[in-house]
């Protein structure tokens, strides 16, 4: 694919164009939002997750005139839109984690695994794991759950959270210090990511 197809088919392409042809938007909404439906509803249960999706893309909409087109891909940026107005909903997700914490169950994996030994050995250590996240600092949760169960990159997130990558490394750092002394020394990555992590 040479340089100038690839060019036309970044995200920042599409919200150039939808400046001007607003249907070009949806390219970005097909792209993103599975994930970010996959992430929010991790965060705070299927209740909520549909209408912070939909914020999301909306506010994302609202806002494409002023997105940078020199950063090609908007999947930072609509992941720290998303995170943002999950701020709204904190005791939503405390309260979802303490319901993990007290079945075991985890509302996005739960349909897609059969019940087995592994599983109900998994069910007790999502129960303390979902305790120990929801007894993190706001901050450090959502930079260890950006990297975790949203996919980013150290660098993405920074750019998510609008902080410094030093305060990104040291969030998650804390973060998972605290979650192994929580799970005995078990790696709190490992535990909380269902795939690998990049920094």
């Amino acid at each position: 694919m040479s340089e100038s197809s690839r060019a036309e088919d970044d995200d920042a392409s599409f919200i150039e164009r939808s400046r001007h042809d607003p249907e070009a938007f949806a390219e970005l909404f097909r792209r993103y939002a599975p994930d970010i439906a996959r992430y929010v509803t991790r965060r705070l249960g299927d209740h909520a997750a549909d209408d912070v999706v939909a914020e999301t893309f909306l506010t994302a909409f609202r806002q494409r005139g002023g997105y940078d087109v020199v950063r090609p891909n908007a999947r930072p940026w609509l992941y720290g839109i998303a995170t943002n107005l999950m701020r709204r909903h904190v005791r939503t997700e405390v309260r979802q984690l303490r319901v993990v914490e007290r079945t075991g169950t985890d509302p996005v994996l739960a349909p897609f695994t059969e019940r087995s030994n592994e599983r109900l050995s998994a069910e007790a250590a999502h129960r303390r794991l979902a305790g120990a996240l929801a007894a993190l600092p706001r901050g450090h949760r959502d930079a260890l759950l950006l990297v975790a169960w949203g996919g980013l990159t150290y660098p993405e997130v920074a750019e998510a959270l609008n902080v410094r990558l030093g305060t990104v490394r040291s969030r998650v750092n804390r973060a998972r210090s605290k979650l192994r002394n929580e799970l005995g020394g078990v790696n709190p990555l490992a535990a909380v990511s269902e795939g690998s992590v990049h920094e």
